[in-house]
Formats: structure tokens, C-alpha cells, sequence
């Protein structure tokens, strides 16, 4: 015999989809700042220009 639950639900289903958004976004910003941490955009601007003058190099 299936559950059958007697009396409204006890989960508010809009609250949790609220709360697993925030964690979501909570968890991408915590991404990003560590992403950001850890890279350091003027070597890899300069890569990025030895790479693009290889490529032209290699057109040649």
C-alpha cells in the first residue's frame, strides 16, 4: 500500500527552489573569485600574443 501523507505538504516547494538558487549562486561566485585568484591576466595576455604571432608566423 503506497504513502498516502494526511494534511497539507510540509515542504514549501517555492522556498526551496529560492534557497537552491542561492546556493547556486553562491557556489558560482565562489568559483569566479577563486578563478580570479589564481590567474594572473597579464601572462595570459602575453601568451596570447606569442601564440597569435606563432599563428601568423606559421601562415607565412
Amino acid at each position: 500500500m503506497a504513502f498516502q501523507p494526511k494534511g497539507p505538504a510540509q515542504t514549501n516547494a517555492q522556498q526551496v527552489r529560492q534557497k537552491n538558487r542561492q546556493a547556486a549562486q553562491q557556489q558560482q561566485q565562489q568559483y569566479q573569485n577563486e578563478f580570479a585568484s589564481e590567474t594572473n591576466a597579464q601572462q595570459v595576455r602575453q601568451q596570447n600574443q606569442q601564440a597569435e604571432a606563432r599563428k601568423q608566423q606559421n601562415q607565412q
